[in-house]
């Protein structure tokens, strides 16, 4: 009989099957598949088969039509080394950013960045402050190097607390990591106040700002924190180009930040090369609001499939700026998590304050109304 383990021991075995060894694409995954709940690391990420996928906040609609022409054209010079190309796509980035080419580092996917910032600033130790939950990749590598992790619990909007998390700072702190609109929650703070925060709190330590899921917030309220990098605040910006572009299985991702910070995080780089489908790909797909505009559309739709069932039935669950909505589990999470794979159903599942909670990406309007189906006839 298999013996099951705790998340705990969970990372203990990662990390102690990984040690000493360079930062890597096979490292970065398993990294990014480890459970964030006991229920998880029971069951262990389920095999998709022909099942529906909403445990990976993917985009269903994508990659848009000229992101697939470019990878089209670009499958004939799979035979040369993206040498060039990458110095390109850096150069195009830092000008959709509005800075030079040496505040801009490139990675394969936000996950190996988070990485590399977590081995930057925890290689020494110390303390890294974020809320919780939220998305655990950069603080889970930055305990590898007993670098130590300051949960700040979310309040009971399930939104950061940025009080409690400035009141943390320590003379050992590191880093603060801020997710805006955070994962896997999907709430949002007024970005006019993080802004502010962000502003001031990085005279007394760097600040990473995740915004990977920015661009499913309305154009006229994508409040980055890009122009604080730019006034020369100790602040680093992490955009994917996995979540609205609808290219999370290329890997590329980006950090904005002053150039002594992007040599910071640049010197753990490892071995994760990003390859030219990634970068054909980035290419045509950066700035297509058009395809943007399309994807936040649907994604609305779809959403309120699930919202709607979730008010008609009293559950609560974070208001949700994003593709995946976080509510509180009607069971315990292992009991979810099978019942709804037999029902063909992939989702995730959190355990925060001691209750299980449900985050479930948010598929096409005809998968969620299967969901809701599935859901309700397996806890109604």
């Amino acid at each position: 009989m298999k013996k099951s383990i705790n998340r705990r021991s969970w990372f203990k075995s990662a990390f102690a099957v990984t040690s000493g060894i360079t930062l890597s694409t096979a490292y970065v995954s398993r990294l990014m598949a480890a459970p964030v709940s006991d229920a998880e690391a029971v069951i262990g990420m389920l095999p998709a088969g022909n099942a529906i996928k909403l445990n990976s906040n993917e985009n269903p609609y994508g990659p848009s039509a000229i992101a697939r022409q470019a990878i089209q054209k670009n499958i004939l010079e799979s035979n040369r080394y993206p040498f060039d190309e990458t110095d390109e796509v850096r150069q195009l980035i830092a000008k959709h950013e509005g800075v030079s080419p040496d505040y801009i580092h490139l990675g394969a996917g936000s996950g190996a960045l988070l990485c590399q910032a977590g081995e930057a600033f925890g290689i020494n130790g110390g303390s890294i402050i974020s809320a919780y939950p939220t998305f655990p990749l950069l603080m889970n590598y930055a305990e590898s190097f007993n670098c130590k992790w300051e949960k700040i619990d979310l309040n009971d909007k399930l939104e950061h607390d940025y009080a409690a998390m400035e009141a943390a700072i320590r003379p050992d702190t590191k880093l603060m990591f801020v997710c805006n609109p955070n994962n896997p929650t999907g709430t949002l703070v007024d970005p006019e106040f993080v802004h502010k925060f962000c502003e001031r709190v990085s005279e007394k330590v760097t600040i990473y700002a995740d915004e990977a899921y920015l661009e499913y917030l309305p154009k006229e309220h994508q409040r980055s924190v890009v122009d604080l990098v730019k006034k020369g605040k100790n602040i680093i910006v992490s955009r994917t180009f996995s979540k609205v572009y609808g290219l999370a299985g290329l890997r590329l991702g980006y950090i904005i930040a002053k150039p002594e910070l992007i040599q910071k995080v640049q010197r753990y780089s490892g071995d994760i090369p990003i390859n030219q489908m990634a970068l054909a790909a980035g290419r045509a797909s950066l700035g297509d609001e058009k395809f943007i505009q399309s994807t936040r559309e649907q994604n609305q739709k779809a959403r309120a499939v699930l919202t709607d069932y979730l008010d008609q039935k009293g559950i609560f669950y974070g208001k949700s700026h994003t593709n995946f909505v976080f509510f509180e589990s009607p069971a315990d999470g292992k009991t979810v998590m099978n019942r709804l794979k037999d029902q063909g159903y992939l989702i995730r599942i959190w355990n925060f304050k001691g209750k299980d909670w449900c985050r479930v990406s948010i598929g096409t309007v005809d998968d969620m109304q299967g969901f809701v189906k599935a859901f309700s006839s397996s806890f109604s």
